[in-house]
């Protein structure tokens, strides 16, 4: 088979992820990435492109003979660059607009839940303020607040007061908090049990199912301040007998179901954010591609070629691919690096030392997020998460273990990680 030229679209920890795992698959070619960042340009050529730009994009991909496009971030799917891609003749994994829907509209999430029977708190969709104070007034705190649109996970509020959550919900109303993103709300019951994050890789009909993943979006130890794109994640997870089972019967098919219903043709990742409660198993949020920090932590433990599985989806049959029980084995635990500040205002252009090869322990990689080379070539701070150090082993101890002896290894002036990620694991 001739191996094709692809084109990852996006430029954080995510697609550093997805290009290092594609950089290993025997059906992929040279690699792209637009725009990248330096350390995806040690294993793909870069471009300048804005991943929204379609047209860019296009002319990169006909200059270049790529014929495969993977889109990371949620921003172009939700723009419909799938869409154009598509409708440029390349094979693209990712879905179009109406599928990204899911992720870029909480209120139509919450929605398609409802017309297809899938489990999920109690909510109310509002849109001004008396609407907001009728849904506070029938519920108890912890509340739960949502933007409607895409935050770059800064879109969840858990305030415990009511006149904070009236604030919070004034706030978003006015553009003030988040801009258009906040215009519609969705407010929804609290529900008290352990978070999980399972991705299916689907081309609409069957399904690939990763290995459940684990996410800490909060910035401080203990769950404690503001939420986060997330801090750290781990893979698998311990999990009762029979839930694998349960996501599958009573949210994954359910969604397929419900997409093959509306006509939405998906190819692409479904992000499955999940709560575990004494009651059983309940859909919290759908992203529709890849998620951060998770990815980093799941695609290094995939039992397969992952270019072809992604390939076969684009092209619409995943084929032998297709599996209800997750492929992979062994352990691999992320955590991230941070500016101080994040996810409020933090200091840019800090160098960044200990990412040489020097520096390397067997079993771990550094995937960078938020970096960009300096006047001087060195290596900076240029956004809130800077890097994902992963740790892989046979168990989770192994894992947990090497990604912290590689973490300390690095140093930019503010640095702040957390050091409990994962500790309900153990």
């Amino acid at each position: 088979m001739d191996r094709i030229n692809t084109l990852v679209i996006g430029g954080g920890g995510r697609e550093h992820a997805i290009v290092h795992a594609l950089s290993r698959s025997s059906v992929i070619g040279k690699l792209h990435c637009a725009p990248g960042n330096p350390g995806i340009a040690e294993l793909a050529e870069l471009h300048g492109a804005h991943p929204c730009d379609s047209e860019a994009i296009k002319k990169i991909c006909a200059d270049r003979g790529i014929g495969f496009a993977v889109i990371g971030p949620d921003d172009p799917l939700a723009a419909g660059v799938a869409d154009a891609l598509r409708g440029a003749g390349l094979i693209v994994f990712g879905p179009g607009a109406a599928g990204a829907k899911l992720e870029s509209s909480k209120a139509f999430a919450k929605r398609f839940m409802a017309r297809h029977n899938i489990p999920t708190a109690r909510f109310d969709i509002c849109a001004d303020l008396d609407e907001c104070a009728n849904a506070l007034a029938s519920r108890k705190p912890p509340y739960v607040i949502k933007a409607d649109g895409l935050s770059l996970g800064k879109g969840v509020f858990l305030p415990h007061d009511i006149d904070e959550a009236k604030n919070i919900c004034r706030g978003l109303l006015s553009g003030e908090r988040l801009g258009d993103a906040g215009r519609v709300i969705v407010i929804e019951d609290f529900m008290r049990g352990s978070e999980l994050s399972v991705f299916a890789i689907t081309d609409g009909k069957s399904f690939c199912l990763l290995k459940p993943s684990r996410d800490h979006k909060r910035v401080f130890e203990g769950d404690e301040g503001p939420n986060t794109g997330g801090m750290g994640a781990y893979s698998p997870v311990k999990l009762p007998a029979g839930t694998m089972n349960r996501v599958v019967s009573e949210i994954l098919r359910p969604t397929l179901k419900g997409l093959q219903n509306e006509n939405i043709d998906y190819r692409g990742v479904i992000y499955m954010g999940l709560m575990l409660t004494e009651d059983g198993v309940y859909a919290v949020e759908y992203n529709a591609r890849f998620g951060d920090p998770e990815t980093q932590a799941v695609l290094p433990i995939f039992g397969g070629d992952i270019g072809d599985v992604l390939l076969s989806c684009a092209k619409g049959s995943l084929g032998a691919y297709a599996s209800d029980e997750p492929t992979g084995g062994g352990a691999a635990f992320c955590v991230v690096l941070a500016s101080g500040g994040y996810p409020g205002s933090f200091e840019r252009g800090l160098p960044i030392e200990g990412l040489g090869s020097d520096y390397d322990i067997p079993g771990t990689f550094i995937y960078h997020a938020g970096t960009k080379r300096g006047t001087d070539s060195k290596i900076i701070t240029s956004g809130g998460r800077v890097l994902s150090v992963v740790g892989t082993g046979e168990t989770f101890a192994d894992a947990k273990r090497l990604a912290y002896e590689r973490a300390v290894r690095v140093k930019f002036d503010n640095m702040h990680y957390r050091k409990d990620i994962g500790r309900s694991e153990e």
